[in-house]
């Protein structure tokens, strides 16, 4: 058991330190980091065949969570952690400028491996929003949200996710990494990402709900989602 906990400290090490730009920079370096990674993101889950249902989610989806890095280890103890952005869909099929989140967990079972994965939940109703905006806290169960999981080569999954409020699509580039969920995931958010971006006390709610913010850096991405 000593080891196995030396083997993840020093994995759950080497995620800090891969991540260590995005977690550690200054506002003006990380928020443009995560935008333009989010962009790449969304095309490439656009252009690639085996999330061909993603493309079929997000015209009617009420908001999305991309999460460009994820990066995730352990060996029996694990733990991921990334940043990324909240935009929301209105009834018109306009997309919110985004609010700046970050997704941290811990676990504890049979999982091995290190893994850098870009993963994008797609929240399929105002439940899901509410429950982001609402319970900074664990998804899943504890904030009344159910959360389907789509790698890249199941989208045979699609099927056992019919009623989920979230539908994760999660794409590796990097590793291999054996049991993935997001039950009890934390997504968390980045006051200091939303008070540069807009100003001092921006709130998600008042960015991604009440619209009360914008800023052109992000067009690019709101188009990138439009244009499906």
């Amino acid at each position: 058991m000593k080891r196995a906990l030396f083997f993840a400290v020093t994995l759950l090490g080497a995620v800090s330190l891969s991540a260590c730009t995005e977690w550690r920079g200054n506002p003006p370096e990380v928020s443009e980091i995560i935008l333009d990674k989010a962009v790449d993101t969304v095309e490439r889950f656009k252009n690639t065949k085996d999330f061909s249902h993603f493309t079929k989610e997000i015209p009617k989806a009420r908001g999305v969570i991309i999460l460009p890095t994820v990066v995730k280890g352990g060996f029996f103890f694990g733990g991921e952690g990334g940043n990324g952005v909240l935009l929301t869909r209105n009834d018109q099929g306009d997309w919110s400028y985004p609010a700046f989140y970050s997704l941290a967990s811990a676990s504890f079972g049979l999982q091995i491996g290190i893994q850098d994965t870009e993963i994008i939940m797609v929240l399929r109703s105002q439940n899901a929003v509410n429950a982001v905006l609402k319970h900074q806290a664990k998804l899943g169960a504890d904030a009344g949200v159910t959360i389907g999981i789509i790698g890249a080569g199941a989208e045979a999954a699609t099927t056992t996710n019919v009623g989920a409020d979230i539908i994760a699509f999660a794409n590796s580039k990097v590793g291999a990494y054996a049991g993935m969920t997001f039950e009890g995931a934390a997504i968390i958010r980045r006051s200091d990402l939303n008070e540069y971006f807009y100003q001092k006390d921006a709130t998600p709610e008042a960015i991604v709900i009440d619209r009360k913010y914008r800023n052109a850096r992000a067009d690019k991405l709101r188009t990138v989602l439009k244009n499906f």
